[in-house]
């Protein structure tokens, strides 16, 4: 499934089973569960690891530490693009300040080397 989520002129394509324009899925739904992050494995957003490994036929593959610099998750309330860096040590959108959920932290090593 595919979710076109536009907002302030930005057009962002979310793979995989979001619910709702903010990039939450049918494995995460909460209020904060706004983030969809970019796979390097396909260069693609998908809201979790969960909608990656089920619509794809590929293995996932994970950030390295130097490539924390890249912009690789998307913000469902304002679709700002943060960097690796950024996410990690905000736990919100450093352009409109909307809180992340802090339970992300605990699939941090699906996407990132830790």
């Amino acid at each position: 499934m595919l979710q076109r989520s536009h907002k302030r002129g930005v057009m962002m394509e979310i793979l995989g089973f979001p619910v709702d324009s903010a990039g939450r899925c049918k494995h995460y739904h909460g209020k904060n569960d706004i983030v969809s992050i970019k796979f390097k494995c396909c260069n693609s957003y998908y809201p979790c690891y969960k909608c990656h490994d089920a619509s794809t036929d590929h293995e996932r593959q994970i950030w390295v530490k130097e490539e924390f610099n890249e912009k690789a998750i998307l913000c469902g309330n304002c679709f700002h693009e943060l960097t690796i860096n950024e996410y990690i040590q905000n736990q919100k959108c450093s352009n409109c300040n909307a809180p992340f959920n802090p339970n992300c932290a605990n699939h941090y090593s699906k996407y990132f080397e830790m």
